[in-house]
């Protein structure tokens, strides 16, 4: 199992506003940490929100590709509705240059919807559009010339696009919900799947993903290549306990205040033990604890290839963070790769 960690450049620790200068320089010294502890990959949402500076993900991971030798970089996730193909291509491309081939990505509709308005697009055509971009995504990732014509974008006749990554095809995830046509969709297009899974019981995703390599193994696609990504929140201490102090108040602030946006009640106590639970979809704890944990999600699943943590947007700080990593490196890894 690949363990990593993904990002939404988080320009808060708690009800602190760190300067975009400030949280800039400390995520991408979180990202050599997790280059030299031995992570194998490391994420970067896209969001365009004021608390958040992951709006041009690419940006971040060329910036960090300089200053790491192995660490895989990642978007987590590009919201390819919003976003032109050819530049997502081109923008990928040339960080796989940068890393010399380290480059990947992880597409998605978008669970949070400020790019639509932005960018001008309709909410009505979430899926389509989605659709329809990943198609052209994937075919100029097929082709260095490439003729295609849709709905949402002006079609290109034979037409050239440049550069043309290191690796021979940028490995492109497919990032979902909860929605079983977007799981059928991974596996009919034999894309690894990366599930985010941000409440209740992980198992519960097990129809889902268990639908996802059915839907692979009748397009024709190979069991290895039907890979099985998870995300979820989490964060590792050196005790379970330290972990669970550090970890709460940020994480009950967080989802308290998002749950007022949508309609959700505030988070209690009880809630958050049963999420940190050993069936709990929170990877809250110790090194011991959190790597069974990841182990008993995996078989809750079937088998997981990657997991990476989401733990930078619930008030730690960046000490706190690095340790974390450090944590991970040192003593989950080993842990889960005995096993």
């Amino acid at each position: 199992m690949e363990i990593g960690i993904d990002s939404f450049a988080s320009a808060m620790y708690g009800s602190n506003m760190l300067s975009g200068v400030d949280a800039m320089e400390q995520l991408l010294e979180r990202i050599v940490q997790a280059d030299e502890a031995g992570l194998a990959i490391y994420g970067i949402g896209e969001h365009h929100k004021k608390e958040f500076l992951d709006s041009a993900p690419a940006v971040i991971l060329a910036a960090a590709a300089a200053k790491t030798k192995n660490i895989r970089l990642t978007s987590a996730v590009t919201v390819l509705s919003t976003s032109d193909p050819v530049r997502v291509y081109q923008s990928f491309a040339t960080l796989d240059l940068i890393s010399k081939g380290r480059a990947e990505l992880v597409v998605g509709r978008g669970s949070a919807i400020e790019a639509y308005p932005l960018f001008g697009f309709d909410l009505n055509d979430y899926d389509a559009l989605f659709k329809e971009k990943l198609d052209l995504l994937l075919k100029i990732r097929e082709q260095e010339f490439v003729t295609w014509s849709g709905k949402f974008r002006p079609a290109l006749n034979n037409q050239p696009v440049y550069p043309r990554s290191v690796q021979e095809k940028i490995p492109v995830w497919l990032g979902v919900g909860g929605t079983p046509e977007s799981f059928v969709r991974a596996g009919t297009l034999g894309l690894p799947l990366m599930v985010a899974v941000i409440g209740g019981e992980t198992a519960r995703f097990r129809p889902l993903v268990d639908l996802y390599r059915e839907a692979g193994l009748q397009a024709g696609f190979a069991p290895e290549q039907l890979k099985v990504g998870l995300h979820s929140p989490g964060y590792v201490a050196a005790t379970n306990e330290e972990a669970v102090a550090d970890y709460y108040p940020g994480y009950a602030e967080l989802w308290t205040k998002a749950g007022g946006e949508r309609g959700w009640p505030p988070v209690t106590k009880a809630q958050f033990d049963a999420s940190v639970a050993p069936k709990g979809v929170l990877v809250v704890g110790g090194p011991e604890q959190v790597a069974e944990k990841l182990l008993k999600h995996s078989e809750a699943l079937g088998g997981i290839d990657r997991f990476t943590f989401q733990m930078d947007n619930a008030g730690l700080t960046h000490e706190q963070l690095l340790r974390s990593i450090e944590i991970i490196g040192k003593e989950v890894i080993p842990r889960v790769s005995k096993s």
